[in-house]
């Protein structure tokens, strides 16, 4: 049965339906919300959903899973009867604009027009598991360091032990730190939290739609809330674990991915230098410098893990740095059976 004849959509706000919503939820109680987008994977979306129902913590939390195919929605059809019979307590709704921030603000908007009281919005993707800690561990590091907004690793996840050794230091997939405390930048929102006054004053659309497809809509976001004032930390302890799928360890996805996060890296900070006196010509004049600089950084990775295909990363981003400048973008989102 698919999922319109399982239960007939709601409107919420905008392009955005409920289809599932948990019996005895009370929404005032609600002190976490947890948005998980979803975009065909009906199966890696059940393991993400059976860690959070696994989480150890007195706080009351909602779970929002934001489904972003709308047409077969297969990761809603397998969620929907864990929100139907209480497995799952929250929300399950359709974003039915396509594209990763579209799906992270349907997720984001919800949740401050459902849960009127919720402190803390944490974020989690379909293709990863939270440690049973992660949320009371992400809350907590929040309140110890007064931090806004706090990161937590992505801990990746190969397929075996041989490939788990020579990828997970890898700069494409290492955490960008190791250490908790406070940060001055964050990159990703695959494993972060953020308080609700962030979502607030930031206000909706939280990502810039003009990154819908290309990716880096959520590091924009972060370079805007720090800009703003937010303090920012890293959780050490608060782990997400990145099943990374054996086509993300092919040479074309790595030098892919290393010169799609140097695009989207000038791309940040060009919108951040926007009105600037020769803010083009400074960003492109950093470019040009980190690009000059990237085999020795290259150098110094391949000293201190041993693999070349590391110390060639900072070379592939210094490029893709530069070719940004030329109108350079690969949007990867719009070829999802690649990504």
């Amino acid at each position: 049965m698919g999922l319109k004849g399982r239960m007939i959509p709601s409107p919420v706000h905008g392009s955005v339906s409920v289809v599932a919503r948990s019996p005895g939820l009370v929404p005032e109680r609600v002190e976490v919300v947890v948005t998980v987008p979803t975009f065909r994977r009906p199966q890696q979306i059940l393991d993400t959903l059976a860690s959070l129902a696994a989480q150890r913590t007195a706080r009351s939390f909602a779970v929002i899973t934001i489904e972003n195919e709308a047409e077969k929605a297969e990761g809603a059809q397998a969620a929907t009867p864990l929100y139907e019979r209480g497995a799952i307590n929250g929300l399950l709704i359709v974003a039915h604009e396509r594209g990763n921030c579209s799906a992270y603000n349907a997720g984001w908007q919800t949740a401050l027009l459902q849960f009127p009281n919720f402190r803390y919005l944490l974020v989690i993707d379909d293709d990863e598991t939270a440690d049973a800690d992660w949320l009371e561990n992400m809350c907590r590091c929040a309140e110890t360091l007064g931090a806004d907004i706090v990161g937590g690793p992505q801990m990746p996840q190969f397929g075996s032990a041989w490939m788990q050794e020579k990828w997970q230091r890898h700069p494409v997939f290492a955490p960008p730190y190791g250490a908790t405390g406070l940060v001055r930048a964050l990159y990703s929102s695959g494993n972060l939290l953020l308080t609700r006054n962030v979502l607030a004053r930031m206000g909706p659309p939280f990502l810039d739609l003009r990154f819908n497809f290309l990716g880096g809509g959520d590091s924009d976001f972060l370079s805007r809330a720090a800009a703003a004032g937010f303090r920012l930390g890293w959780c050490a302890d608060g782990i997400a674990r990145e099943i990374v799928p054996d086509r993300r360890t092919e040479r074309d996805w790595i030098r892919a991915r290393s010169i799609r996060n140097g695009v989207i890296s000038t791309l940040v900070d060009l919108k951040r230098r926007k009105g600037e006196p020769l803010g083009g010509p400074k960003t492109f004049a950093k470019s040009l410098a980190l690009l000059a600089l990237s085999p020795w950084r290259g150098l110094k990775l391949l000293l201190g893990t041993g693999s070349i295909a590391a110390a060639v990363h900072p070379v592939h981003v210094g490029l893709g740095r530069v070719m940004a400048h030329f109108g350079y973008a690969r949007e990867q989102y719009r070829e999802p059976e690649k990504n």
